[in-house]
């Protein structure tokens, strides 16, 4: 696979590979997770994250109760609020990661999409790709 970027980057313009150093290598979990928080639907992810939160310390306290009841219908109080609310919880966290594969799929077309440029200037400067 070395071998193969090394030719790669053996054969794109010097603009190019300007395009291919602002598009850096992939970047890690803590950053892609940072850029759901950006574009267009980021203020909705924010919300998200934080009702989220909410919602989980929330089943937290309630299971807390849950556990510290003594009586059955005590048990019933909080524990059926202590299930709603983690679940709601896992259930909000959850409609985020679309934002997140959405990001890596959106970064992947446009690396595949500047090796298509890649080669059609290739082939039409004369060049034959291998």
């Amino acid at each position: 696979m070395k071998e193969l970027d090394k030719m790669i980057d053996e054969a794109i313009g010097e603009e190019e590979r300007e395009l291919l150093r602002r598009i850096g290598e992939e970047p890690g979990f803590f950053n892609q997770m940072s850029g759901i928080f950006g574009g267009s639907t980021g203020w909705v992810n924010a919300v998200l994250m934080v009702v989220q939160t909410v919602f989980f310390l929330t089943g937290i306290w309630t299971a807390w109760m849950f556990f510290a009841a003594g009586d059955p219908v005590s048990q019933l109080r909080w524990g059926l609020p202590a299930t709603v609310l983690l679940l709601m919880g896992l259930m909000l966290k959850m409609m985020v990661w679309p934002s997140f594969q959405a990001n890596r799929l959106l970064r992947e077309l446009k690396l595949i999409q500047l090796q298509l440029a890649r080669n059609a200037g290739q082939t039409d400067s004369g060049r034959t790709t291998v």
